[in-house]
Formats: C-alpha cells, sequence, structure tokens
C-alpha cells in the first residue's frame, strides 16, 4: 500500500486494488458461504480434557506450583549471581531490623488489640508484671502470649483463604489493577514509608496512627515535637542517605564499566555499626540503637480455630489487601523489567507462606515496599536474592543479632529513604499520562491521593472504583459520528473530520463506538437524532395531527379529496391555514400512515399549519463494527427503532456487524416477518450501494402518487381527469374518514 507518497518502484503495482464481488446482505453471504455451527463441548468432554494428563501437562502445572522449576535450569551464573549475593544481603540487613509492612501491620494490630485489650488482664497484687496507660496493674506476659496466638491464627486463617481464592481463579482481579492506578498507589504507598521513617531519622516519637489521614497526622506530629530531634541520628541520617545516593548513582552511570556494583547498603551497615559501638552514640547522645534482637525460634503451636469465626471478616480484607499491596508492588518492576504476573499463583503461593508460618508464631506476609526497592537498586536479579535474604535474617536470628546491635535506627531508616527514589519517580509519568490520555492521569492522581488520605487499604479500593467507574463511564458515553464517504472509494469517515467526505444522498451513516446495553441505549437514541437532525417520533404524531386536520376539513366541506390530490373550493377562503393553537399530543395514537389512503408528499407545503420537520433522508444505517454486545434491552429499543423509522418512510439498515450479535439478536427474538435480516449487511459500503440500486430500481418504475395539492389561492375551475366519475370524491372521503376515525 502507498503511504504518503513515498512509494519505492517495486512496489508501485500494490498501490492501488481492485475487488469485484456482490453486494453481500446477511442472508445472502450466509447462502453463499456456509457458516460453521458451534458445537460446544460436552460435559463429559470437558471432564475429559480437565481430567487428561500427559508429561507437557504435568509439567505445565508443576510450573504453575513452583516456579523454581522454570527460571532456575535457566539461571545465568556468570551474570547474575553477584548481583543477587549483593543483593541478598543488602536486603538482609533491612529486613533482620525492620518491622513489617505499614498497612498490613496496621490491620493486623486493630485485630489484635480488639479481641485482646489491656482490659482483658488486669489484675491485683504483686503477680502483676507492667501497667496500662491509665496505671493499672496488667499480666503483660499472659497479655502478650494471648496477643502473639491471635496473630498467628489470624495468619494461618487469611492463608487458607488465599489458597481457596487462588484454587477458584480469584486471581483475576488483577488485571483491574491498571498501570496508573499501581503508580498511583506504589507512590502513595512510597510516601507513607517516608514518613514512617522521618520519625526515626529524627529520633521523634508519634503515637501509632490508623485510619483516616493517618500519614497526615503522623507528618504533622512529627514536625510538632521536631524541637526534639536528636542531632546525631539527623546527621548520621543525612550522611547515610547522600552517601548511598551518590553511590547509586555512580553503580548507574558506569553499570557498562563497573563488573559488580558498589554494594554500598552493606558497607554503610557495617561502618556505622562499628562507629557506634566504638563512639557509644546510645549514651553520650542518646541515639536511637536496634539495642536487643530477639534469638531463636518459638516452637510450632496450632492455631485456635475457636477464633476463626471472630476473625473470618477481618481476614476476608486482610487476605484481598496483602494480596492486592504484593500485586501491585509486583506489577511496577514486571512492567519495568518486560516480565508478566499469575495473580492466581500469587494467591496460592501467599497462601501457603502464611499456612505454614502460621503455625510458628509468625505476622501475615505480603510485599513490603521497602525491602523491595532495596532489592531492586541494588541490583537483584532473581529469587536468588530472596533465598539469600532469608538466609541472612535466618543467621541474624540465630547467631549475628548481637553484632547488629549498636546500629542506629536513622540509618537503617536512611537506606530505606535513599531506595526511594525510584517509586517516587514515577511522578513525573503524570505529566505524560495527562498528555496521552487525561482519563488515566485523573486515575493516578485520584489514586495517590486517595491512599494518602484514606489509607493505603481504603485508598486502594477508591482507586479501584475509580478507575471501574470511569470505564462504566467511557462505556456509557462513547464516541459516535455521522459517517461519509471518501469518494471513489468503499471508505467512510467522520464528515466532521474530514473536507472532502460526501454523505450519500437521502442517506445517514451512525458509527456507534460501543457495547449497547441498559445504560446506554438512550445514548444511541440521542446520538441517532443528532445525526438525522429530527425526531422520528414527534415527526409521526405531527403527521398524524395534520392528517386528522385534514379530516376535518374535508368534512367540514373546505378541502375536497380526489384520486389526484386535495383542493380547496374555488372562490372560498381556505381556512384550512389556521394557527395551531391544539396542544401537541405525545401519545402514540396507533394509526399507521399506511392506513391513509392519500399518499402525502410530507416535504412540501401542507394546507394545515402543523410545524412537521422534514425528513430530509429515505434510509439510515447504524454501523455495528465495535459494538461488541447487546442485552435484551438494547435488543428491544432497537427492533422499536427500526419500526419508529419504518412509519415515517425511512428504512433502517445494519453494516460492518459481528457475527456474535446476530446469534444475540435470535435469542432476543428480534427478527420476524416486518424485521429480517435481509437489512444487514457485511459492510457499510455493500450497504450503500443496495440502498441507491433499490433507489434507482424505484425511480424507473414510474409510480403515481396522489399528493395533496396546495391550491388555496386557485380562483379558476380546476380540471380532473377523472371528471366524469364524480362518485370518486366521495367514495375517497368518506373512506379517508373511516380509516382516520378508526
Amino acid at each position: 500500500m502507498a503511504a504518503g507518497g513515498r512509494t519505492s518502484e517495486p512496489l508501485a503495482e500494490l498501490s492501488h486494488y481492485v475487488v469485484a464481488r456482490p453486494i453481500y446482505s446477511e442472508p445472502g453471504f450466509q447462502e453463499e458461504n456456509e457458516r460453521r455451527p458451534p458445537l460446544p463441548p460436552t460435559l463429559r468432554e470437558r471432564a475429559q480434557a480437565a481430567c487428561r494428563c500427559s508429561r507437557k501437562r504435568a509439567f505445565q502445572i508443576a510450573k504453575s506450583f513452583l516456579p523454581i522449576l522454570e527460571w532456575l535450569p535457566n539461571y545465568r551464573v556468570k551474570e547474575w549471581l553477584i548481583s543477587d549475593i549483593i543483593s541478598g544481603l543488602s536486603t538482609g540487613l533491612v529486613a533482620t531490623l525492620q518491622g513489617p509492612f505499614p498497612v498490613v501491620s496496621l490491620m493486623v494490630g486493630s485485630v489484635v488489640l480488639s479481641m485482646a485489650p489491656d482490659e482483658n488482664f488486669l489484675i491485683e497484687g504483686s503477680n502483676a508484671t507492667g501497667t496500662n496507660v491509665t496505671g493499672a496493674l496488667i499480666d503483660t506476659e499472659s497479655r502478650d502470649a494471648q496477643r502473639v496466638l491471635i496473630a498467628s491464627t489470624l495468619t494461618f486463617l487469611v492463608g487458607i483463604l488465599q489458597v481457596i481464592f487462588g484454587v477458584l481463579q480469584i486471581g483475576f482481579i488483577v488485571r483491574y489493577l491498571a498501570d496508573p492506578l499501581v503508580g498511583g498507589f506504589t507512590t502513595a504507598a512510597a510516601f507513607q514509608v517516608l514518613v514512617s521513617q522521618l520519625k526515626i531519622v529524627l529520633n521523634v516519637s508519634t503515637k501509632n496512627y490508623n485510619g483516616v489521614l493517618s500519614i497526615i497526622y503522623t507528618l504533622v506530629e512529627t514536625f510538632e515535637k521536631i524541637g526534639t530531634t536528636n542531632i546525631a541520628d539527623l546527621i548520621a541520617g543525612l550522611l547515610t542517605i547522600f552517601v548511598c545516593m551518590v553511590v547509586k548513582e555512580i553503580n548507574d552511570r558506569f553499570k557498562h564499566k563497573i563488573p559488580i556494583p558498589i554494594p554500598i547498603e552493606v558497607i554503610v551497615t557495617i561502618v556505622a555499626t562499628g562507629i557506634s559501638y566504638a563512639a557509644d552514640l546510645e549514651k553520650k547522645y542518646n541515639a536511637g540503637i536496634v539495642k536487643s534482637i530477639p534469638r531463636g525460634f518459638l516452637p510450632p503451636e496450632p492455631p485456635n480455630v475457636s477464633l476463626f469465626s471472630q476473625m473470618i471478616a477481618a481476614s476476608f480484607s486482610i487476605a484481598i489487601v496483602a494480596y492486592a499491596i504484593a500485586v501491585s508492588v509486583g506489577k511496577v518492576y514486571a512492567t519495568k523489567y518486560d516480565y508478566a504476573i499469575d495473580g492466581n499463583q500469587e494467591f496460592i503461593a501467599f497462601g501457603f507462606s502464611n499456612i505454614f508460618s502460621g503455625a510458628f508464631s509468625c505476622f501475615v506476609a505480603t510485599t513490603a515496599l521497602s525491602r523491595t526497592a532495596v532489592q531492586e537498586s541494588t541490583g537483584g536479579k532473581t529469587q536468588v536474592a530472596g533465598i539469600i535474604s532469608a538466609g541472612i535474617v535466618l543467621i541474624s536470628i540465630v547467631a549475628l543479632g548481637k553484632l547488629l546491635e549498636p546500629l542506629q535506627k536513622s540509618v537503617l531508616a536512611a537506606v530505606v529513604i535513599a531506595n526511594l527514589k525510584g517509586m517516587f519517580m514515577q511522578v513525573f509519568d503524570v505529566p505524560r499520562l495527562w498528555r496521552q490520555n487525561k482519563v488515566d492521569a485523573m486515575i493516578w492522581v485520584f489514586t495517590c491521593i486517595a491512599s494518602i488520605i484514606l489509607g493505603l487499604d481504603l485508598g486502594l479500593l477508591a482507586g479501584l472504583l475509580f478507575g471501574l467507574l470511569t470505564v462504566v463511564l467511557r462505556v456509557q458515553f462513547p464516541s459516535w459520528g455521522g459517517f461519509g464517504n471518501i469518494p471513489g472509494t468503499d471508505i467512510y469517515k467522520k464528515v466532521k473530520d474530514y473536507k472532502n467526505v460526501i454523505e450519500p444522498e437521502g442517506v445517514k451513516i451512525l458509527k456507534f463506538s460501543s457495547p449497547i446495553f441498559y445504560a446506554n441505549i438512550d445514548g444511541l437514541k440521542s446520538s441517532l437524532k443528532s445525526t438525522v437532525g429530527f425526531d422520528a417520533v414527534k415527526v409521526y404524531n405531527k403527521r398524524l395531527k395534520a392528517l386528522r386536520k385534514i379530516q376535518k376539513l374535508i368534512k367540514k366541506g373546505k378541502l375536497k379529496a380526489t384520486k389526484n390530490g386535495i383542493i380547496s373550493e374555488p372562490g372560498i377562503n381556505n381556512e384550512a391555514f389556521e394557527t395551531d393553537e391544539e396542544p401537541e399530543d405525545n401519545q402514540d395514537p396507533q394509526v399507521p400512515t399506511k392506513e391513509v389512503e392519500i399518499q402525502v408528499d410530507w416535504n412540501s407545503e401542507l394546507p394545515v399549519k402543523v410545524n412537521i420537520p422534514k425528513v430530509p433522508i429515505h434510509s439510515l444505517i447504524l454501523d455495528f463494527g465495535a459494538v461488541t454486545f447487546l442485552d435484551i434491552v438494547a435488543v428491544r429499543s432497537i427492533k422499536t427503532i427500526i419500526k419508529e423509522f419504518e412509519r415515517i418512510d425511512v428504512r433502517v439498515y445494519f453494516a460492518s456487524y459481528q457475527d456474535n450479535l446476530i446469534s444475540q439478536l435470535e435469542r432476543g427474538a428480534f427478527f420476524d416477518d416486518t424485521v429480517r435480516k435481509d437489512i444487514f449487511f457485511l459492510t457499510v459500503h455493500d450497504a450503500v450501494l443496495y440502498i441507491r440500486n433499490q433507489m434507482t430500481y424505484s425511480d424507473n418504475q414510474d409510480p403515481i402518487f396522489e399528493k395533496i395539492s396546495l391550491m388555496q389561492e386557485s380562483k379558476e375551475p380546476i380540471e380532473f381527469t377523472e371528471a366524469s366519475q364524480p362518485d370518486d370524491e366521495l367514495d375517497v372521503q368518506e373512506e379517508a374518514m373511516r380509516r382516520l376515525a378508526s
């Protein structure tokens, strides 16, 4: 095909093409090309297909449950191993010394506090092991043991739910996490992490806020207490941020010259630990340090099944939120490194992880944004980095935890902040999104703001609902337009978009670019009125009103009806020209125009003053090339539209429809004696050529039409071709009156 006049000589003969074929309507095409009827598989065939097993199928199923079988054989040891080791060490150190992801920890904490409040462990006497904020004596050992049991039971139940979701293929919800939504959500999550780490860098204590505006409250309280900032922690944090960001920039700019990325996080952690220990920063400057790191593992303990009924609702929301957070963060890096995420696989993986860890008094597992950012920015390539990170945590718990106890918390917080740079850089995607698609930019901004104000769990839900709302609105108010023909081609484009587009004479073409269903059927009707320039129902009612006026005037003898027309009495003032004072009757009188013996030229001037809109078309083509489905409301409404246009002598045709629409119309009882399949054409051009042929054939028939003659000013006697048959006048009048009265 020619493109912009740059066709090369060898392809010059391909710059045009000529196709000769019949004009295809739906019945004609089906008659010439037999359609292969779909044969849905039987229940037995489906069961056989589901239960059939081969070596290849078994391996595919195994890989879906154990992805390591797919990526480990393809692992590039020389290229990836060093980077994975460095990344695993850096991430492991951060994971050892910091807690779980804030959102999930807050959700789990709220459940634990509601089920095991301090008031349940109040005691008297010397057996108390602590006090609460009111000074009451409580048994902290029993309280903490009960809370650990509740948390582990909740983790176990969340795992069960996630496995069930994965088996039931609920992972499809990942498809609704659009890239703009994920970008806004992860940026808000990065902001939450920044706020939570900022108070650690400043060594400022704040309340643990939860729910709506919790981030804002934390930020406000942090700045209110900024006067209590520990200078030693602030200096250590700022130096760590500066050093980490400078070295990371060097790693990024000279990655082709540096064979191994500089493991700055590991270096900073080791150096900061040594300085804190040697200078005794905790005692001299009251610096906040890690202090004690628990050692060893708690023995396995079965969950308390009796608590399931009290936490099932919370478990459901935690299971979904934890999964959504993990998939949202994962999609950011999946887009960056070009790989796909299997939502069901993620559900099953998190589910089994939580079931296993719930038996060992562990916390609900989800993705930690800070540690994910550390692993990615330090060069992690595969899950080997995760294995090494887990190994570092294990070693620290068992043996090395003591060595990291002098480390300042502000240094760890600074390492996390430095690694959030990639997440905050997503803000610069907003101007690009605004230029490309304003709706996507609005989704990004709305999700980000909602997640900051409402919290990440409610913010994610609000962003998801807002994204779905934009889809509904775009479907409910789709693009549409009147189309015309590019002369000499079978190409049809919007009339308002191209100068040389010509509308076929007497034909209007409307393209509606959306599925048609109950929510946007009114939009289809509105676009029809705008395209054709009139309301078919109002035109029909006006015509009936004019016929009733003519009927009254004929009855009074002021007009005479003959087969050649209707005339006024010569020499008599025609009172037919009276003002149209009768209110418009919007109800359909149920008198089809076809039943009136006199065929009226409604586009000419009439002997009655009724404002009847002109109908300059004889055919309407609906281009359904972008319509993917119709519901029962749409089927009924479209059939009504056809009848409304047919009774004002406008034929309706359909073109460029998809095959499945014919099946939907058949199931909706759309076709009958008046609405047949021969009004459906494969293309718009087929329909236009068919209409042109029909009009040419109709003109060649030279039919005898009986029209209304506007002779109200006539003073001369009229000659009639059938003057020898005066009874004809009376017969026509009586018949017209009888039919109109009925």
